[in-house]
């Protein structure tokens, strides 16, 4: 989620009190990631398997061989387009023979799966995330007019510009909690196809499911930061009522 915070969020105490938490857990998710990532790539799989291998591997078995696997550019850019029905990999992930690179493009076809199964999380994401970015950014900048309205002249009409900014927030709020979901579940498939398909062993799981669990931590604080957002406007409006 891209949040644009407006001067009024910039210079409210209670905002920051309030998203502490969320931003705190942003930069200890961003922290595990990276040196998990790290660490899992020094445990090269002795079958000799890339990224892109196991990745065209899960998705023959899953009866995706239509979806091409492809590199893609930057670190951990990795995702899955479903509008291209396509798999992309960063080039540690396309190339490289590690447990990271397994856990990682094992993840991105637990989506393609999903798509192809019409996971209802996932269609359900890819319907709204248009809305949900346009509401990040529109339901701030309405509430923050409707807190000025409402603080100057007690006009009416900035209650509903504060409400609407509200409503469209929560649609944020209800995008990050169905995506938290899907990368759940997209994880829960890679571990089991990867055991299944004997691409990683037993004793090998807990690493993959460090990177996994790290990476799903990004959702979390993620999910946590629009939940006290929304939180802050829902404050924010009761106090501009009650003055």
């Amino acid at each position: 989620m891209t949040t644009t915070l407006t001067l009024g969020l910039i210079f409210d105490p209670l905002y920051f009190i309030l998203i502490a938490p969320a931003f705190l857990l942003s930069l200890i998710a961003g922290w595990m990631v990276k040196s998990r990532f790290n660490w899992a790539s020094q445990i090269r799989s002795p079958r000799g398997l890339t990224g892109a291998q196991v990745a065209r591997l899960i998705a023959d078995h899953h009866g995706l061989r239509h979806v091409p696997v492809e590199p893609s550019q930057g670190h951990l850019s990795d995702h899955y387009d479903p509008r291209a029905k396509a798999l992309r990999l960063s080039p540690q992930v396309y190339g490289g023979n590690s447990l990271a690179a397994y856990a990682v493009a094992a993840h991105e076809v637990g989506h393609a799966i999903q798509d192809q199964t019409r996971y209802a999380p996932l269609v359900v994401r890819n319907f709204i995330v248009m809305t949900a970015g346009f509401g990040s950014n529109l339901g701030l900048i309405l509430f923050m007019a409707g807190t000025a309205l409402a603080a100057g002249a007690k006009s009416p009409i900035g209650m509903w510009l504060m409400i609407g900014g509200i409503v469209l927030f929560s649609l944020v709020v209800f995008f990050q909690l169905v995506n938290l979901i899907t990368e759940f579940d997209a994880s829960a498939r890679a571990k089991a196809a990867l055991i299944d398909l004997g691409y990683v062993s037993r004793e090998e799981m807990p690493a993959v499911s460090k990177v996994l669990t790290a990476a799903a931590l990004t959702y979390v604080a993620a999910t946590l930061q629009a939940v006290l957002t929304l939180v802050y406007l829902v404050l924010k409006f009761n106090q501009s009522q009650n003055r």
